[in-house]
Order: structure tokens, then C-alpha cells, then sequence
């Protein structure tokens, strides 16, 4: 029978010891109340390990920065702003002074519910793309800045998608944003169309790389990108 070398018995130790420390750090975060709000704004994507069943990417720290940037640039009291199947992006929020973003209208909306700890229950919604309509009553219609990361490279994906993003944006003038392969390029500009939504010279990057080319779509240029025409 084979046995394993040291190196790979370390390994293996380090990271069940790993693992238990992210199951009692989510334990103590179900306490109480109190208890989750303090533990939450210690939390960082870091702390969620990813589930590729579910096609669980972080992005990378900076990547995350820019596109909650692009969302804040602007802001007032009363922006509302969406983020959608991208929790690392809302998990930045945690590394930043609270006191110094534009909004507290800030909600992440995600299938994953694990998430809710991140944002707390009253930001966070349950969305489950297969559902485009099954969405908070209170987002419908309301939102001003919308970031969507469709879960799957999939053209029904990228389409329900975009059905529950029309249904969230407030007006014309709402900003929105969407991140997704390269190969969805056709597809997302056919869907965003009336949107205005173009390819943007945006790259983003995840923390452990992925194979597929990932680009930035948008219906507005900013300080972070422009909008590039074929």
C-alpha cells in the first residue's frame, strides 16, 4: 500500500487545520446578531472557500476594487446600487471605511447563501438565475447602479440574466455593469442592446486564474475604462 510522502501528509494537515478554522469562524458568526455584525466586517472573500459547482470564481483584490469603484463613481445618499452573482466585489466593502461610501444602498443579490453573513440580511437577496423574475420587490425598478457576473458561459444564462437586469434598472439612465467571457461577446451585446452596453478595455482578473477570457462589458465610460467600438 502506498504512503504519503511528508510534504504531502503537511499539506494535507494544513489544510483540514484551514478548513476547521473556516467552519468555527462561520459558527461563531451565527451566534447572535451582535456577534455577526462585528465578525462581518472582519470577513473577506478569502473566508469562503469556492464552490465550482456553482462556478465560484473570486475575483482578484484589485479587479474587485475597480468594479466597486465604477459603481460608487458618483454616488449620492440615495443611489441604490446592485451587485449580482459577484460577492467578491461586495466583500471589498469590508476593507474600506463604511463611513466614507457615497451610499448605504448597497445590496448583493446571490444564489449562494452562505453570503448573507457577508452582507447581512437586510442587503442581501436570493437570486437564482433559472428565476429571473424571483427577485426583491423592493430592488424591482429601483436600482440605480447594476453590476451582473452570470454564472455560467451559457446563452440562456447570459439571457435570464439580462431579463432580471432590465427588471432591477430604474431608468434609462441607470448605469450597468456586466462581466463575463470573451465568447459571450455577441450574445451580451445583442441582449444589452437597447442598454447601450459596448465591450470596455477593462480587464478582469481572478484570484487563481481561469482558463476563459474575461472581459467588461458596460453602458457607460468612466474613470476605469472606456467603452471600445468594433
Amino acid at each position: 500500500m502506498p504512503t504519503l510522502s511528508v510534504a504531502t501528509l503537511a499539506a494535507l494537515q494544513s489544510f483540514k487545520q484551514e478548513e476547521q478554522e473556516r467552519i468555527e469562524k462561520f459558527q461563531k458568526l451565527h451566534k447572535s446578531a451582535e456577534e455577526a455584525f462585528e465578525s462581518r466586517n472582519n470577513l473577506t472573500i478569502d473566508d469562503f472557500k469556492e464552490d465550482w459547482q456553482l462556478s465560484q470564481f473570486w475575483y482578484a483584490d484589485s479587479t474587485a476594487d475597480t468594479l466597486l469603484d465604477a459603481l460608487l463613481e458618483g454616488a449620492t445618499e440615495d443611489t441604490v446600487v446592485c451587485i449580482m452573482s459577484a460577492p467578491s466585489v461586495y466583500a471589498i466593502i469590508n476593507k474600506r471605511d463604511r463611513s466614507t461610501l457615497p451610499t448605504k444602498h448597497i445590496y448583493l443579490c446571490e444564489y449562494d447563501k452562505r453570503f448573507e453573513l457577508l452582507s447581512g440580511k437586510d442587503h442581501f437577496g436570493f437570486y437564482d438565475y433559472n428565476e429571473p423574475e424571483n427577485i426583491r420587490d423592493d430592488l424591482k425598478g429601483n436600482v440605480d447602479r447594476l453590476l451582473i457576473d452570470p454564472p455560467f458561459l451559457e446563452e440562456e444564462c447570459q439571457f435570464k440574466s439580462s431579463q432580471t437586469a432590465k427588471l432591477l434598472l430604474k431608468s434609462a439612465a441607470s448605469k450597468l455593469i456586466t462581466c463575463t467571457g470573451e465568447r459571450m461577446k455577441d450574445i451580451v451585446l445583442k441582449n444589452y442592446e437597447k442598454e447601450g452596453v459596448q465591450v470596455t478595455n477593462f480587464f478582469p482578473e481572478h484570484k487563481n486564474g481561469l482558463s476563459n477570457e474575461f472581459r467588461c462589458y458596460s453602458n457607460f465610460d468612466c474613470k476605469l475604462w472606456d467603452r471600445v467600438k468594433d
